[in-house]
């Protein structure tokens, strides 16, 4: 893809939409060089169904309660998919697992944010986790999709220093205000053609990424 060429991405979103937003914001300062060719949401309630309407991107709806199959709901998704033809799917938020052909077919071109400091903690309930555990720092990771749940290489990690008596959604706060910062560099970073993936490794202009780059929260 040459430099002046605008990436094709492409969000699923689940909820709220706020790292959507980041991204939408970005763009509209000229951070990044892409056109959101659309925002797609499993669930028609989702608050960033509006951030994308206001924002005047193209919006699909794949309710998953209407369909009556996981099968049928994988295969809307993929003629959306095939329809829309991303060069880089992007996962705001998006609580589905999506299934393995599905990520076989866009390998490379599919990035998310994890609210832990992977490979810790993958799956849900990462803050209440990592206070129970006595961590001493948690955080956020942009990392490769691969079909194993949050196991693909990552990328970029925000990390905060937690706090004594910490609460769960104060370490959230801050935990998603990292994520608005390293989520659009980590999309930046596609468009510039300097992250790659291949043979289950992340690499970074050129070189394999044996441990993620990290940001850390400013105190």
């Amino acid at each position: 893809m040459s430099s002046t060429e605008r990436t094709r991405v492409l969000i699923l979103i689940s909820g709220s939409g706020t790292n959507l937003q980041a991204i939408i914001d970005s763009q509209a300062k000229g951070e990044l060089n892409i056109d959101i060719v659309g925002v797609i949401s499993d669930r028609p309630d989702a608050y960033g169904l509006q951030r994308a309407a206001k924002a005047h991107i193209h919006t699909e709806i794949i309710d998953y309660k209407s369909h009556k199959s996981r099968k049928s709901f994988d295969a809307a998704l993929t003629a959306l998919l095939t329809k829309l033809h991303p060069d880089l799917i992007v996962l705001a938020g998006y609580m589905r697992i999506l299934a393995e052909a599905t990520v076989n077919a866009y390998e490379g071109k599919l990035l998310n944010v994890h609210p832990s400091l992977l490979p810790a903690y993958p799956g849900l309930n990462t803050y209440a986790r990592a206070l129970a555990a006595g961590e001493i720092w948690h955080g956020s990771t942009v990392h490769f999709v691969v079909p194993e749940l949050d196991a693909g290489p990552p990328i970029l990690q925000y990390r905060v220093k937690i706090t004594a008596n910490e609460t769960e959604a104060a370490l959230q706060a801050r935990v998603q205000q990292g994520e608005y910062i390293i989520y659009p560099q980590a999309i930046n970073w596609f468009t510039e053609g300097r992250i790659t993936y291949g043979d289950g490794q992340a690499s970074v202009d050129g070189k394999i990424l044996t441990k993620p780059f990290i940001i850390n929260e400013i105190e």
